[in-house]
């Protein structure tokens, strides 16, 4: 059988095997993709801010 590696995404609190790590910090390949996508002006563009934020938090604590 194969091990199947899955992760808690930082931004929408999911378990995915498939995307990124920041650190030491997991963004799946959904969320990426719509981060990339969303406009500045756009209100889900500063969710995304937020999330990201406890990256640095987390790791400056």
């Amino acid at each position: 059988m194969y091990d199947v590696d899955t992760r808690h995404c930082i931004i929408c609190g999911q378990e995915k095997t498939d995307g990124i790590r920041i650190i030491t910090e997991f963004v799946c390949e959904t969320c990426e993709s719509e981060m990339v996508r969303t406009d500045v002006k756009d209100d889900k563009y500063l969710f995304f801010v937020h999330q990201l934020k406890q990256i640095w938090i987390q790791k400056n604590a």
